[in-house]
């Protein structure tokens, strides 16, 4: 096995503007422990879900101008969580690169596939006309949820597949969506004993 399996994958970011400040720290090797704090209650729920689900340690501290709009804090967290995610995984070696993941909740049912390819591209496909102007929890419209795996996926440098197969409650879909991220990041960055440096022909990703 690769000795990236002996290193800490653990990073640890900040981010100030005029808009938000953004503090956040992970483990990729965790066991999905979390404290949540970014004062968008329903953005709370979504980051502490991906913690547990792709069983990453996640602290975030943010706060911004959400008396504004919760659009630049919940923005700015989903880079700085991309960026961590970036620093954390270092050179790549050993992972298994690759992840699936098929989640339902209630009626909602979504999949996302994950690539650590290094080429941030997004396709997400499927929620239903109207849901982007949906109001989830008071605070966070629906609009946010592509706009968040945007910011990840591009400062990850992640390949990501999201679709919507289903489902009526926004809740429901937004919550399946993360999930089904959080699942499939879990397989991506597992690290593989049977992958031998890093998983590209080209020998870098």
């Amino acid at each position: 096995m690769s000795s990236t399996a002996l290193t800490p994958r653990t990073a640890t970011r900040v981010r100030s503007t005029s808009e938000s400040t953004v503090e956040l720290e992970l483990n990729l090797d965790g066991t999905g422990a979390s404290r949540i704090d970014t004062s968008v209650p329903f953005f709370d729920h979504m980051l502490t879900a991906f913690a547990k689900h792709s069983l990453t340690d996640l602290t975030v501290r943010a706060s911004g101008d959400t008396n504004i709009d919760a659009h630049h804090t919940v923005e700015d967290i989903s880079i700085v969580l991309g960026q961590a995610i970036r620093d954390a995984l270092g050179d790549k070696s050993g992972i298994s690169r690759y992840g699936d993941a098929l989640v339902p909740l209630d009626e909602a049912l979504a999949q996302a596939v994950v690539d650590i390819s290094g080429r941030p591209y997004l396709v997400h496909t499927g929620e239903p006309a109207g849901f982007e102007h949906h109001l989830i929890g008071g605070h966070f419209t629906g609009s946010l949820v592509r706009h968040t795996f945007e910011a990840i996926t591009f400062n990850a440098g992640l390949t990501v597949h999201v679709r919507v197969l289903g489902g009526r409650d926004p809740h429901h879909i937004a919550e399946a969506e993360y999930k089904a991220f959080a699942r499939a990041f879990r397989q991506a960055k597992a690290l593989d004993p049977l992958v031998d440096g890093i998983p590209s022909t080209k020998g870098a990703l």
